[in-house]
């Protein structure tokens, strides 16, 4: 069994998507096999609209203790370096290299934060 959030992950839709076409809170392997082998319409025209320019999930793996989540990207996400838990400290962080600048993006997936390195433009 697995659930809904899980399937469209497998299928690669957004969760709203699963829900607007009654994709069930709990599917058997069966039916999700069945999704795979023979799509419905609606699967078949979303996977024929994508650009590729962004992904519909994305995984998010801390780069500290190694806890991983599925997430939906976000618009104002940028490029991260790495991200990491939110309640890791600050020297548990790979330092930051010589001649870079560090910016963080709280509230990234259900518990990180978002790291971006980026080189000093030398003057």
């Amino acid at each position: 069994m697995v659930t809904r959030r899980v399937a469209a992950q497998i299928l690669d839709i957004p969760l709203e998507m699963a829900h607007r076409h009654n994709i069930p809170p709990r599917l058997s392997d069966a039916e999700l096999s069945e999704l795979l082998d023979n799509p419905p319409a609606w699967l078949v025209q979303s996977k024929a609209n994508r650009t590729g320019k962004r992904p519909i999930w994305v995984q998010l793996t801390c780069a500290v203790c190694g806890f991983s989540e599925a997430a939906r990207p976000k618009k104002w996400w940028p490029e991260f370096t790495y991200v990491c838990c939110a309640h890791h400290a600050p020297y548990e962080i790979p330092s930051l290299g010589t001649g870079l600048v560090r910016s963080e993006y709280e509230g990234v997936g259900s518990r990180f934060v978002g790291i971006v390195d980026v080189a000093v433009p030398e003057a």
